[in-house]
């Protein structure tokens, strides 16, 4: 079952292909999930509250049930182990959201980089990376962060 549904996201992703909009909300979640995942992955270790952090970002941007939300994660870990760059998955970002749907994106990834704390080089690196191909402006790349960081209570 697993395989299918890793099939279906495969092909949603697929730039060229004309989606339904099932599929096209499906590769929108899929490349939030990776991206947030990403932001797990920027440091030595996969935490726990980063997780949970991911976790209901999903559940707040898609309104996912609890079993939805887990496949999706356990899909994003294994795409996310595959994948060589963002572009695939930022591309779908830029193509399905509106600007404020993808500040709204950036702020998620901010609260998984906070959610332990404290923020490591590499997922600085990333967020900055993601925040640039998801054409976000600096101010609106700053308010995001230090929203995140407010509503995580980090110093």
């Amino acid at each position: 079952m697993l395989k299918t549904l890793k099939d279906l996201f495969d092909n949603a992703l697929d730039p060229g292909m004309n989606l339904p909009s099932e599929r096209g909300e499906h590769s929108l979640q899929l490349a939030t999930a990776v991206l947030l995942v990403e932001v797990m992955r920027a440091d030595t270790e996969l935490r726990e509250d980063e997780r949970e952090a991911a976790i209901a970002a999903l559940r707040e941007k898609f309104d996912l049930a609890d079993d939805e939300v887990a496949r999706l994660m356990e899909l994003a870990h294994e795409t996310s182990e595959d994948a060589y760059d963002y572009h695939r998955f930022t591309s779908e970002i830029v193509r399905r959201c509106d600007m404020a749907r993808r500040v709204r994106i950036i702020e998620y990834m901010w609260q998984v980089a906070w959610a332990d704390g404290h923020l490591s080089a590499h997922e600085n690196h990333l967020m900055r990376k993601v925040a640039s191909l998801l054409y976000i402006s600096h101010a609106d790349y700053v308010g995001a962060k230090m929203r995140a960081k407010a509503a995580a209570g980090a110093a």
